[in-house]
Formats: structure tokens, C-alpha cells, sequence
């Protein structure tokens, strides 16, 4: 090669190289021009974020949940802020009323949610500086399919005999006895020891040794709320019941003297003569605790198996008076206005009940039966003896305490 050639070869690839600088600085101008557009939306992102609310809201359970507790679901809470303003709605738009805290920086219903339900949750907050955040949240609560609840006995606040046990009746049958009965504690402000008896999958009662003590108080709290009482199968209820124990009040039935003799405290207050089961229909011997009382209902013989050859009721009684409930399976102790009043006392003549001389329509106060009525409370004990038959079973009725105290704890699932 020529010098000549090596020069416009050279002058050449200058030219070229100094193009692609060109094109490189321009290209290079560009990103320039791109890197100052990026800072401005920096900035502008910056400026924006500062601007923001700094409040930082959390509403639990978490946007679309589904088996949500009933009780202790939509709680709504801020960081960095107060909350301004929380709604709540059900899925049929009604407003559920909540209580927002002092400081204002949670907030929860102020009632307990309905199962199988969605509910809705709007909350708005605001930071310092007066900036406004927001957030929104829906979820549903437990089906009934999938929860159980356990209807209890007595009533929060009754007054009752000194006989009446926990009785708590699920509406799911229980497989994990042990961690329900866990989220149930009874105790006694007697200081006794109370224990608890699984008669089936369905229903346990709790009591102590010996009847309660006159006076005192029984609290009985149930933290069942997200318990597994079964697969697939959770608690909801979270609440706390107490009922207070009245006189001490034992009554004894003596099917062969044909005499009632109630106690109070242990001693005779009252002696009244009585009817019992026939000898073709002897009444259960046994404790046996009251467990309803009416001042007046009907009693046919068809609903306990006592049936003529038409199938009609031996019985049928639209009014019998000041009835009192001693099984589930019918016995009851009962005015009785039709028997002659020479029965009382003297023969046993009924279909397995106890009766007592009253009369038709309930309103004579001065019958032993009304006196009788008026005298007891649902729990006190009446104590039948003597009649031939077999002990009432423990599960019939509110009858546990015919259960010796090693057979009921061993009914015990914890």
C-alpha cells in the first residue's frame, strides 16, 4: 500500500470514527436529556410520596376471608394517625354500630356478627399533617354448616335450687371433647369443686360432689369462639353467664308412706300427701331435679307411649295444674283436681307421675299443690324412694347427681 492510499485510508476511518462519535455524542445528548427527564419524575414521585397520608390502616380479617369469626373479626386499626371515620355494613346494607377507642386508633363492633354473612368495612384515617388515607375490606363469617353452638341451662342472672347443673346441649355432634371442654370453665364462689360428664357427642353437664351451697354464686364462661369441635366444625360463642343458688330445698317423696316431706336446710318445713305410679306404672326412684315448671299445661298419654287399642291416649288432660318437670321422658310432680281427695295419702294411682290435691284451674292458693308450686324453684331437688322401680338414668332430665362422684369425673374428657 501507498503512502498516499494509507493516508486516505486513515482520513477515511477518521471521517467514519468521527461520525460514530458524532452519533455517540448525540445518542449521549440523548441520555442526557433522558437522565434529566428521570430526575424531574424523581422529584415528582418525591414531592407526590410526601404528600401521601402517612396513616397506615389495617382492618382484620384480611379482604375476602371467608369463616370469619363472629366475635372477634373487623377490627380495624391505624399506625401513624387516627381514624376519622370507620362504616360497617352487612350484606343487606344495614349499618353495624361499633365503638371507636379513646385514642382513636382502633375500632370494633359494638355487637356480635350474624354467621353465614358479609360484611363490608370502610375506614378513613389521617396523619399529623392532616393527610388522608383510606381502606376497604370485605369478608364473610362462619356458616352454621361449619360452627356449633351449645344452648345452655339455667339462664345468666336465675335464681335457682341447689340441685341444677351446667347442662350445655350442642347443636353439632363433638368429636374433640377435650379441646371444647377446655374453652368451658364452671367454678363456684362456694369454693367447690365443680367437674364436668359427656353423656354423649352432643351434651355435657357440670357439677360438684354434693349439691351447691346455698348462697353462692356459679360462673360459667365459654371461650368457644374458633374452637375445632369437629372436623371442619368451629366454636363462635365467647360469653360469660353467672346464676345465683337460692335456699337449700330437698324434697322427699316416700312412695309407700304417700307422703312428701320438704326440707329446708335440712329440716322439715312442710309434709304433703301424695299419689304416686301405680303398680303397673311405677314412678322412678332417684334424685330428680325440677327443670320446668307450668301453672298449667296438657298432658296425653299418646306422647310417652301410654295408648288405648285405638291408638288415642289412655289420657288427655288439656289443664293439669302447677306442673313441675322431673324427666325428659314425662314424670312429672302435678296438681291433680279430678282424683277424689281421699286418693292422697292413701293409694298410688297414677301413670308413673307424682300428684297432688289441687284444683281445676290453678288459681286456689291455699291447694297443697299451689303451695308446692309456689314454693319451688327450677334445681331443687326432689327425691323419690320407695317405689319398686328402677333408679332414673343420670342423662334423663337434669338427674346426674344419681352418678356417683369417681363415674361422673370419669365422664370427664380432660
Amino acid at each position: 500500500m501507498t503512502d498516499s492510499m494509507r493516508r486516505r485510508g486513515l482520513t477515511a476511518a477518521s471521517a467514519l470514527l468521527g461520525g460514530v462519535l458524532v452519533l455517540t455524542a448525540c445518542s449521549g445528548g440523548d441520555a442526557g436529556a433522558s437522565g434529566g427527564k428521570d430526575t424531574s419524575q424523581a422529584k415528582v414521585d418525591e414531592a407526590a410520596a410526601k404528600k401521601s397520608s402517612e396513616a397506615q390502616i389495617t382492618i382484620t380479617p384480611k379482604d375476602g376471608s371467608n369463616n370469619a369469626s363472629i366475635n372477634n373479626s373487623a377490627t380495624v386499626t391505624v399506625r401513624k394517625g387516627t381514624l376519622t371515620t370507620v362504616t360497617m355494613t352487612s350484606q343487606d346494607g344495614k349499618t353495624v354500630d361499633g365503638r371507636l377507642s379513646a385514642d382513636k386508633t382502633s375500632w370494633k363492633p359494638s355487637v356480635q356478627l350474624e354467621r353465614s354473612t358479609t360484611y363490608r368495612l370502610a375506614a378513613e384515617a389521617k396523619d399529623s399533617d392532616g393527610r388522608i388515607a383510606h381502606e376497604n375490606a370485605s369478608f364473610t363469617t362462619v356458616s352454621p354448616a361449619n360452627s356449633f353452638i351449645g344452648t345452655f341451662t339455667p339462664d345468666n342472672g336465675a335464681t335457682v335450687g341447689v340441685g341444677m347443673p351446667v347442662s350445655i346441649n350442642f347443636d353439632k355432634a363433638i368429636t374433640n371433647k377435650a379441646a371444647v371442654q377446655k374453652g368451658i370453665t364452671v367454678s363456684s364462689s362456694g369454693g367447690q369443686e365443680v367437674a364436668c360428664h359427656w353423656f354423649n357427642a352432643n351434651r355435657m353437664d357440670c357439677r360438684p360432689e354434693e349439691y351447691w351451697k346455698e348462697g353462692s354464686t356459679v360462673t360459667l364462661k365459654l371461650a368457644l369462639d374458633g374452637v375445632q369441635g369437629a372436623s371442619g366444625v368451629y366454636g363462635v360463642q365467647q360469653k360469660t353467664v353467672t346464676f345465683h343458688i337460692g335456699r337449700n330445698q330437698v324434697s322427699y317423696v316416700d312412695a309407700q308412706t304417700k307422703q312428701m316431706k320438704i326440707t329446708q336446710d335440712g329440716k322439715v318445713v312442710k309434709t304433703i300427701p301424695i299419689s304416686a305410679g301405680s303398680p303397673e306404672n311405677k314412678t322412678y326412684e332417684g334424685q330428680m331435679v325440677v327443670s320446668e315448671k307450668f301453672k298449667e299445661t296438657r298432658m296425653n298419654g299418646a306422647t310417652v307411649g301410654f295408648t288405648d287399642d285405638d291408638g288415642k291416649g289412655e289420657y288427655d288432660i288439656k289443664d293439669v295444674p302447677h306442673a313441675m318437670r322431673l324427666t325428659n321422658s314425662g314424670t312429672f310432680i302435678h296438681g291433680n283436681y279430678w282424683g277424689a281427695p281421699s286418693v292422697f295419702g292413701n293409694v298410688n294411682t297414677s301413670h308413673g307421675c307424682v300428684g297432688l290435691q289441687d284444683k281445676k284451674g290453678a288459681n286456689d292458693p291455699s291447694t297443697p299443690a299451689a303451695w308446692f308450686y309456689n314454693h319451688t324453684l327450677i334445681g331443687d331437688v326432689v327425691v323419690v324412694q320407695n317405689t319398686g322401680d328402677k333408679t332414673v338414668s343420670p342423662d334423663n332430665g337434669l338427674n346426674g347427681w344419681n352418678m356417683d362422684w369417681a363415674q361422673w369425673k370419669a365422664g370427664s374428657a380432660v
